[in-house]
Order: C-alpha cells, then structure tokens, then sequence
C-alpha cells in the first residue's frame, strides 16, 4: 500500500536539498576538499622533516613562493598592464604569509602533525571577525552555530594535548607547539582576508605574481639571517630532498587554488574545509608513524565535520545574491579596464597629433620678408 502524500514528501525534500546545496556551494567543497589534501600533504612533509632533524621552515617555502613568482609572473609580464591594487598592499601581505607559514611549520618541532591540523580551526572565529570589521559580510545563526561547533574541537585538542597519557608521543614540548599553532592560524586568518579583499578587486594571476615574488624576497632574506647554519648542517640526502620537493608542490597547487575558493565561497568556508584535513592527519598518524591517537581526537573530527555541513548549506537568495554581487564586480572590473584603454588610446593619439604637427612645422618653408 502506497504512502500518502509520498510524492509530495520526496519533492519537498528534493526542493529543500536544491535550496541548502546550490551549485556554489558543492563547488565550495570539493574544491575545499581537493586543497584540505594538499594541507595534509605539507603537513606529512612537514612532519617528516622535523622528524629528520631538518629545521628550516623559511626555506620550505622558499621554493613555492619562487614558482609562484615564476609562472604567474609570466603572464602579468605578458599582459604588460599596470596593477591594479598598488605594490606595498603585496608586500604586506607577502610579509604576514611568510611569517604565518615560518610559525606553523616551526610547530611540528614541538606538537604532533594530528594537533597542527586540528588547531589550525583557530583561524575560523578569527576571519569572521575580520571579514565582518573590514569586508562587511553578514553571517546569519546558522552560520555562527557551525563554527560553534568547529571551534568546540579546538578545545578538545588542546585539552588533549595537555592531558593524554601519549604526551611523549606527540612531540616533545604539544603546548608551545599548540601556541605557535594558534599564532600562525590568526596570521593565517589575516592573510586570508587580505586575498579575499585583493581577488574580488583586482584578479587571481596579479595576486599569485606579487605575493610569489614579495613573498621569494622576504623569504631569502629572511633565510640569510636565520637559516645559514641549518642549511649548511642538513645532509642533502632523498630522505630530506624529496619532502621539500613535496612540499613546495603541494603548496603551489594550494596556493594556484585558494584564490578560486576565496572568491565563490570567501574566507571562512575555506578555513572550514581545511579542517576536514585531520581525517587524513589522523591516518597518516595511526598507519605511517604507527603512533596512539588519543579518544579526543575522533570527538574533534566529527564536531568539525558537523560544523562545516551546517555552516555550507545556505539559502537559495543568499545564493542569487553573491550571483548578482559577483556579476557586478565583474562589469565594473570591465568598465574600468575599458576606462584604463581608452585613456591609453586618447593619449596616444593625441600624441600623434601633436607629433604630426610638429613635423609640419617643421618642415613649412620659412618666408624671410625683403626689405623695401
């Protein structure tokens, strides 16, 4: 015997389905999905170095900033157009990612690999509140209860770090590792919402270009003062080449990728999705390193997976509305970028004009008049 009204149940929940999951917003996560693994992949790199002895984490980012520079700076060479957003706004930037990426990848010298990834939800409640300050987005109840939610795991990990009975295992100082963890997300957070403010403004190449090659000259000289000695101490074996390789890889794709997230989902959808990463952390710790993962850690995991479910679903009009703010960044990005060729060609013809006039004057015969 049918069930009455079992027609009309399945397309109210098809209709509620299509209104929660848009196609931004499925976008939002695979792509958050696809750059929450290579977070773990630097991590595991990251991890094995410091497990080695190697501790140079200017230098691990060395080498992605110098791609980044290099292929991205190709194209802005090529297009031979001015900035868009003035230099030294790059050149903070670059400073703050720098610094942020040296800090994070120092703590896996102190906490384990399973910690990093957890805390690094430090940076949620962070770019909240700087995109809500500085960018004015709107968060609604349903958004503040999944980073609730997320937020709950830090607490968790941190409790953990603090009590379990594997302490040792988890590296030989978790709470100074914990703090530079936390350090490093709000840096993080920072940087996070100077990319979101500069892609909505100007473009993804002209970002990837200025903040690769700021970020390569803040980097070397930074290695100069700091990381001589390191250098010279590490023994340049396939042990230690191929995590740097690895590591400069992963982090050229998550960097090429970050900029498309920030603009159709922003900042805080990005941090949320990195926070799936532990699942894989967790892995990595349990099958590769062959180490006890304490109880916690699994309430942690699923409070963050909760807590990104909640906070992606959202409404069909907040959908069309990012739609059409979007559409209408894009035709003023049109209209100024016509505006910036127009004015190029009335100059340049006005030069021309007044070129050609000064050929005719100078080639006019002179009339000397004669005297009476």
């Amino acid at each position: 015997m049918p069930i009455v009204g079992s027609d009309s149940l399945r397309r109210s929940v098809c209709e509620k389905w299509e209104k929660a999951w848009t196609k931004r917003a499925l976008m939002g996560l695979v792509l958050g999905q696809f750059v929450s693994l290579l977070i773990t992949s630097t991590g595991f790199s990251s991890s094995e170095l410091a497990r080695r002895g190697v501790n140079a984490p200017t230098s691990q980012s060395f080498l992605n900033y110098l791609l980044l520079a290099i292929f991205y700076g190709a194209f802005v060479i090529r297009r031979k157009r001015p900035l868009q957003i003035s230099w030294y706004y790059y050149l903070v930037l670059a400073v703050i990612d720098v610094e942020a990426n040296v800090i994070v990848v120092k703590a896996y010298q102190y906490t384990s690999l399973t910690s990093v990834m957890l805390l690094d939800c430090w940076s949620i409640p962070c770019v909240i509140l700087f995109t809500w300050v500085f960018l004015k987005t709107k968060y609604g109840f349903r958004k503040f209860a999944g980073v609730a939610i997320c937020v709950a795991g830090l607490i968790m990990v941190v409790f953990s770090d603090v009590h379990a009975s594997d302490r040792a295992e988890g590296g030989p100082n978790p709470v100074k590792g914990d703090i530079f963890v936390i350090a490093g997300s709000t840096l993080y957070a920072v940087s996070n919402v100077g990319e979101e403010f500069v892609v909505k403004k100007a473009d993804r190449v002209e970002l990837m270009a200025m903040l690769g090659a700021f970020g390569a000259v803040v980097s070397a000289i930074q290695i100069s003062i700091l990381e001589r000695s390191e250098l010279k101490d590490i023994k340049w074996t396939a042990g230690a080449v191929l995590p740097f390789l690895g590591f400069a890889l992963a982090m050229f794709l998550f960097y090429s990728t970050v900029p498309v997230i920030l603009k159709i989902c922003g900042a805080t959808l990005l941090n949320l999705s990195l926070l799936t990463s532990d699942m894989w952390a967790v892995l990595i710790r349990i099958f590769a390193y062959h180490q006890k993962v304490d109880w916690m850690y699994f309430i942690a995991f699923a409070a963050v997976a909760v807590g990104l479910v909640i906070y992606s679903a959202q409404r069909k009009k907040d959908e069309e509305g990012a739609q059409v703010t979007e559409a209408s960044d894009e035709r003023q990005k049109e209209k100024d970028e016509e505006a910036v060729v127009l004015d190029n060609l009335t100059r340049g013809s006005i030069a021309a004009v007044e070129g050609q006039r000064s050929e005719d004057v100078k080639q006019r015969p002179s009339i000397t008049s004669l005297p009476k």
